[in-house]
């Protein structure tokens, strides 16, 4: 079942974000995406899968369907997760082409296409426009948008600038967009006051 609480995406790039689809924001590790139910919630949460079709893939999907997809998308998590450890901190080059290979065969399986629709602008005004669009035919169709999600980090991210919490026992990570790239913290709700805290108590017992 979906967890109660809020995803958190603190990420600032929806791909990292994947990654802290599983996170310790108190005292217990919480997963997100632990079954189906919890896969297609958080992808409605990330915004990574179009609201009208997430409940019609969830009712055609049969029984444990999902759920093996949700295993499928954890695997590809701690697939990132290690691959981001392997190259964060350093800009990433080409020589990490081959080790992309299980993102790209997840890549391939897509069914996009493009389409001309008409959109309205803020003053009812319509116009015709290229739109991308996806045919939804299986519950494994709602991996690729998070493999896209991937593929963006991995081309368009900079990653020197990804970085691990230093909260204790904190495992988020995120995009370091600062000016001065001094961010240390998923967020100051979460760790940040936390470290201040424990500072505020370790200078009372220094004095």
């Amino acid at each position: 079942m979906p967890v109660s609480q809020p995803a958190l995406f603190i990420a600032d790039a929806p791909g990292v974000d994947f990654l802290n689809s599983i996170a310790t924001p108190a005292d217990a590790p919480v997963d997100w995406i632990a079954d189906g139910a919890g896969l297609i919630d958080w992808l409605g949460q990330a915004g990574l899968a179009p609201a009208d079709q997430l409940a019609p893939i969830a009712a055609r999907a049969t029984p444990g369907e999902l759920d093996r997809v949700a295993g499928q998308a954890r695997d590809l998590r701690e697939w990132f997760r290690e691959f981001v450890r392997a190259h964060a901190g350093r800009p990433l080059d080409a020589a990490a082409l081959d080790s992309l290979a299980p993102l790209n065969r997840l890549l391939e399986r897509d069914e996009a296409y493009g389409q001309v629709v008409v959109h309205a602008d803020a003053h009812g005004h319509q116009h015709l426009a290229f739109e991308r669009a996806r045919r939804w035919r299986s519950p494994e169709s709602l991996l690729i948008p998070i493999g896209e999600a991937i593929a963006r980090v991995v081309v368009e991210e900079d990653f020197t600038q990804l970085k691990a919490c230093e909260g204790h026992s904190c495992t988020l990570m995120f995009v370091d967009r600062t000016r001065a790239r001094g961010r240390r913290w998923c967020s100051m709700a979460l760790c940040g006051n936390r470290a201040k805290v424990q500072a505020h108590r370790q200078r009372k017992r220094a004095e």
